[in-house]
């Protein structure tokens, strides 16, 4: 089992930073060269990130689970996918297309909304993760992960190139997250607080001054021009309104008068402009002024989560520890009668 499993147990944030030890590699690589189990249980293993190809939502997770559904994720059919790695989290840029990360550094993708997928890309000599992919459109995309990587095409997926060294990035810190910010560019994030910035989407970088010097799991863009939120360990959440030359810490205030302490590991701009950020504990937090508060949400399953979006229907789809949870909008469980 990679550290990227075990670290679950204690930190679910960690768990999508980590890489396979030395001792794993030819487990490693039989398990790429052979498509994912059916299994009945999928639905309730390890699932690290949700997102939506047009109406219908794709969750990926352990084992090269990729799972889909048309019914607000009521109901979910496995895919066929061609691996058995650990994918970290996938993206589409219309109904159709769609692109998934993991270990291997692997990139696979979509044309049928999720039903079937392809390797468009992999390098066992890596040795550790792809964890985050962005698409401009259906021909220009980005991939980030483990040791600094950065990746990125220009023809949809069919060749792939390492522009790592287009970061000022000498100490290789693992890159978390990627993610496009209204009218301004892209950020990307990831541990020892680092922070880059392309204002033309990609071509070049510069390295920021962040506001914090734990890691940084996550970065979601608002329906605010300029304006971010960054995220990671213990609860700490930073805003921005001026694309990242300035950051605001944002309180989180809990039931019992404190500070949220859990670390935080994924964010989603709904369509309504909702932000909803997810992480250990349970913990759901939902922001209805473009971030500058938010109400805070402890599950009393406590199980960490990792990804989220919407229904579609008002409710939210939660991914993580447990597999796929149904929410109301404010995190809670959605009960039979609901």
């Amino acid at each position: 089992m990679s550290r990227k499993t075990i670290s679950l147990l204690g930190a679910l944030s960690f768990l999508v930073m980590s890489v396979a030890p030395l001792s794993a590699v030819a487990a490693t690589e039989a398990a790429s060269d052979f498509n994912s189990i059916p299994s009945a249980k999928a639905a309730s293993s390890l699932l690290l990130s949700v997102a939506h190809a047009g109406q219908r939502l794709v969750a990926v997770g352990d084992h090269g689970h990729i799972l889909y559904s048309d019914d607000a994720g009521k109901s979910w059919t496995q895919a066929t996918v061609p691996t058995r790695q650990l994918l970290t989290s996938v993206f589409f840029i219309n109904d159709k297309k769609g692109w998934a990360v993991g270990h291997d550094a692997q990139i696979l993708a979509t044309t049928d909304g999720g039903t079937t997928w392809t390797r468009q890309f992999e390098d066992l000599k890596r040795e550790a993760p792809l964890l985050d992919i962005w698409f401009q459109d259906e021909n220009h995309g980005m991939a980030v992960g483990a040791y600094g990587a950065l990746l990125e095409t220009t023809d949809g997926g069919k060749n792939w190139e390492d522009v790592s060294d287009r970061l000022d990035n000498e100490d290789q810190y693992h890159l978390n997250s990627i993610a496009s910010v209204k009218d301004t560019g892209l950020l990307v994030v990831g541990e020892a607080g680092a922070i880059f910035r392309s204002r033309d989407w990609g071509q070049t970088w510069e390295k920021l001054e962040g506001p914090y010097e734990g890691s940084l799991f996550g970065v979601v863009g608002t329906r605010e021009a300029g304006t971010a939120l960054v995220y990671g360990l213990r609860g700490h959440l930073f805003r921005t309104t001026d694309f990242g030359d300035t950051w605001q810490q944002v309180s989180l205030p809990t039931a019992n008068g404190g500070e949220l302490e859990f670390g935080l590991s994924e964010g989603s701009l709904l369509a309504d402009g909702t932000i909803v950020v997810v992480g250990h504990g349970g913990s759901v937090l939902e922001s209805k002024d473009d971030g500058k508060s938010f109400s805070v949400f402890n599950r009393s399953d406590r199980l960490s989560l990792a990804g989220v979006s919407s229904a579609g229907n008002g409710n939210l789809v939660l991914v993580g520890q447990g597999g796929i949870h149904l929410a109301t909008a404010t995190g809670a469980e959605l009960t039979e009668q609901q």
